[in-house]
């Protein structure tokens, strides 16, 4: 796989994940700055390193098994694993321009 097809999965899996949104916030998973890394494997497994709003988020559970069944449903993923963290912690600093515009925080 060339660093090409590299980057255009990786460009793929994040379209895949600005479908998903915060089920409190109406603003998708990625521009929310949730996702933290995206990682791919010389095997096309894929690793996303992601947070939570916050430990106590009422989507902790489903959330990132959505991640992960969206992303095996992309063509060339192999595998796909989502680890959550907390370090650093999420803040509002971490959203895009665009996530805060649609909240009104611009």
């Amino acid at each position: 796989m060339t660093q090409e097809d590299v980057q255009h999965l990786g460009d793929v899996i994040i379209e895949k994940i600005k479908t998903i949104y915060d089920p409190e916030i109406p603003v998708d998973i990625y521009e929310l700055g949730l996702i933290y890394d995206v990682m791919i494997s010389e095997d096309n497994d894929v690793k996303i390193l992601m947070t939570l709003t916050s430990p106590n988020c009422p989507v902790a559970e489903t959330l990132p098994m959505e991640v992960e069944e969206k992303v095996k449903t992309i063509e060339d993923v192999k595998d796909a694993e989502v680890e959550i963290t907390f370090d650093p912690a999420w803040s509002q600093d971490m959203m895009s321009e665009e996530a805060k515009l649609e909240l009104g925080f611009l």
